[in-house]
């Protein structure tokens, strides 16, 4: 080796251009499968395949990721119904890819796909209705507190010595 490879290695390199940095998934454009979308027209949540992981996006934010997106389209699901029942109009759409799946599970366990999704979507409600019953029962438990008496607020409780005005 020459004493002038170093050099010449180092100014080769230089002269090189820049290369970019690759980013894991940076390749992989998310496909939508399932999207809400308000009554103006804006998207409220979707469902996208992103390689071979489902994303689950909300309000534009990835919420989550899974092998299956049927559990992500029950809640999707159970959250239009909540939003009907509140007044708002949403649409729910999905993909004849996600349809296709969710009639490979429906068949499996002897279902139309309709009652399928039923059934994941009235878990989604059995949960919040549970929540909402242990929040009352709590406070059903709970000891109620004592009406505070004119007699506890004209005594001080440790202020015997100090002066009082």
């Amino acid at each position: 080796m020459s004493k002038q490879s170093k050099a010449k290695r180092d100014k080769r390199k230089k002269l090189q251009p820049k290369r970019p940095i690759n980013r894991l998934n940076a390749q992989q454009p998310v496909q939508n499968h399932a999207v809400l979308t308000n009554e103006e027209g804006q998207v409220v949540a979707a469902i996208g395949l992103q390689g071979t992981e489902w994303l689950l996006a909300i309000g534009g934010q990835t919420m989550g990721n899974a092998d299956n997106p049927v559990p992500m389209l029950a809640m999707l699901k159970h959250l239009s119904n909540v939003q009907e029942k509140e007044g708002r109009k949403v649409t729910l759409e999905y993909s004849t890819q996600l349809q296709q799946l969710i009639d490979d599970l429906a068949a499996d366990e002897g279902k139309t796909a309709d009652e399928y999704l039923s059934q994941l979507v009235s878990e989604f409600e059995g949960v919040e209705g549970e929540e909402g019953d242990d929040a009352d029962t709590a406070a059903e438990d709970a000891p109620a507190a004592e009406p505070a008496t004119e007699d506890a607020e004209a005594t001080p409780a440790a202020s015997d010595d100090k002066p009082q005005a």
